[in-house]
Formats: structure tokens, sequence, C-alpha cells
């Protein structure tokens, strides 16, 4: 026990001061054990599963970001709509003819983050801007979308000719937001204008997620940078984070432990979800934000004062207050 503990410290400790931005540095992650018990059962122990499923935890800080959100441009939007340039003048290499051709796609395009203005994928669009070298013409609120004719009161587009709306995220769980988003706000674009071309582009995804968006919304597209297959899942039959090879090498974790732990502390601090929205049972968190389908006893915050058991997050998260 105490060998894999020795390594799993060392690991810890790499991964605060080289990925985690000195995040979760020492007294920190001894903070948040203290939420678990001391005492093993039957030679397992509380602590050391809490420290192996915190040293598997991906985290992507901002200059991550920065580069994800280039390749999200260049990857999902630019290339291939210069490939369709190409395609339609008899495959071109005439390099001035598909800059002015992409150019002329890219000013019938607007870009909007998904949510509220002050959630995370309006404040995407900042980064997105810079990074790509973007003018800020070509962003909008969704409220800009539409337009009153004052002589009918019906709603019209406010820009006719614009042709493609790109929506930004920057993690699709269970899709919730996006599906509220498709009925409330795409479908009244198609209503309109059938032939705008709709797009949803995110960073993180889960592919339960990103396939009922394809399935069951309005978007003409819906495409994610990085996908997680239920592998991701903590406790999923197919778990990347429980493998034969290591629980053998390993003894002192086990799958089955790990997850009564994770669901018992989860059910005090999150009775409706004890291991994340909807059964998520991730480990990934952001700069800017943990998202809820993680772990709670990762991000789950209560402080001394109030109702419940106190509880010390290590990567905190923000909820949205409705």
């Amino acid at each position: 026990m105490e060998e894999l503990k020795d390594k799993l410290w060392v690991k810890i400790k790499t991964l605060s001061e080289t990925i985690w931005e000195n995040k979760s540095k020492r007294p920190q992650v001894d903070n948040w054990l203290e939420n678990f018990a001391n005492e093993t059962n039957n030679s397992l122990s509380e602590s050391l599963h809490a420290l192996y499923l915190l040293s598997q935890f991906m985290y992507f800080g901002i200059r991550e970001f920065r580069e994800l959100l280039k390749a999200l441009y260049r990857d999902m939007f630019k290339y291939p709509i210069v490939e369709s340039i190409r395609k339609t003048n008899n495959n071109t290499t005439n390099i001035d003819l598909m800059s002015k051709a992409f150019k002329d796609e890219l000013d019938k395009t607007r870009f909007l983050g998904v949510g509220n203005p002050s959630e995370s994928g309006c404040l995407l669009l900042y980064l997105f801007r810079q990074v790509n070298g973007l003018s800020r013409d070509l962003f909008i609120h969704s409220h800009e979308i539409f337009k009153r004719n004052s002589s009918t009161s019906r709603f019209a587009m406010h820009f006719p000719n614009v042709k493609r709306y790109v929506f930004i995220d920057d993690f699709c769980g269970s899709a919730r937001q996006a599906k509220e988003y498709s009925k409330n706000l795409i479908e009244q674009i198609k209503a309109i204008n059938n032939n705008a071309h709709v797009a949803y582009y995110v960073l993180f995804s889960t592919k339960s997620g990103l396939e009922k968006i394809r399935n069951s919304t309005s978007f003409d597209e819906a495409k994610s940078l990085f996908e997680m297959d239920d592998s991701y899942k903590c406790f999923d039959n197919e778990s990347r984070y429980f493998l034969k090879e290591f629980l053998k090498k390993y003894p002192v974790i086990n799958k089955d432990f790990a997850q009564d732990l994770c669901y018992r502390y989860g059910k005090d601090l999150c009775p409706s979800h004890p291991l994340g929205y909807e059964d998520g049972q991730l480990l990934i968190g952001f700069w800017h934000n943990t998202p809820d389908n993680t772990l709670p006893i990762i991000w789950f915050e209560r402080h001394p004062g109030d109702s419940g058991r106190q509880w010390e997050s290590i990567f905190k998260r923000y909820p949205k207050i409705y």
C-alpha cells in the first residue's frame, strides 16, 4: 500500500506543477483527503482510493484551451470550407481564388456562444476571436439573430446575407443545454430560413451526448474535438481507470470499493446525482470550471455553518444560480 501511495503522491505533485497550474498542491490535497475516513475496511483504504482517483483527473488549463480553440476553427470550420471550395472549382490550387472565396464564406458566418452571456460558452468566444485573429463583427448574441418587421410585426433574420451560424461550447455531457437551444432557438432559425446552416462545435463531449444532439436536435452538424466514450466513466465495465493488469499488480485498489465510496459520499453531497449529473462518472475539469458530470467528491464544497456534512473540494465547481 505504501509503495503505491508514494507513487501516487509523486504523480500528483508532477501533475500539479506541470498541468494543473499549481491548483492542487500538497496542503490542498491533504485538506481534501480529510473528507474521507481514515480507517481501512478489509485492508482497503478510503484515502488511498480517493488519492488514486485524483491521480487520474484530467485538467485542461487556459494554454490548452487556446490551442484547442485554434484547432476547432481550423479543423471543424476553415478546412472543410476550403476543401469544398477546391472541389467546386475543379480541385484548384489557386491560393488567391481560395482565399477570396473563403473570406466570402467567413463574412456570411456568425459565431455564437451556447448559453447565457455570463456562462462558459460565451466566455470562450473572447479567446476564440483572439487566437484565430477574427473580426468582432463576426460575433453576435443570440438575440441579434432576429429582428421584428415593423410593418407585419413578424420576425425576420437580422442579417439576411448570413447563411451559417456556428455555436461554440466547452463541454457537452448530457446534451441538455444543446437540446434546449435547439428547441428554443435553432428551430426558430429554421422556420424563418430553412437554408441556414447551423452548427454546434464543442471542445469536449461524451459520445452519448454528441449522439443525442445529432439525433434529436435541429443542428445541421455537431462535432467535438475530444469525444469521450464510456471508458471515461469511472466505473463502467470498460473503464480505463481500473484495468485488470493494474488491479492485479495493486490489489489494494478495488473498483467496487471505489464505486461504493464515491456513491456513498456523493449521495450525501448530491442526492439526485451521486456519481455526477445523469450518472456522468467523469474525472475532468477546466481552468474556468469543473463540469457537474464529474464525480461530486471532486468538486463539491460545503463550508462550516452550512447545513449538512462539511466538504472541501479539490477542483471547485462554480454552479449556475437560477
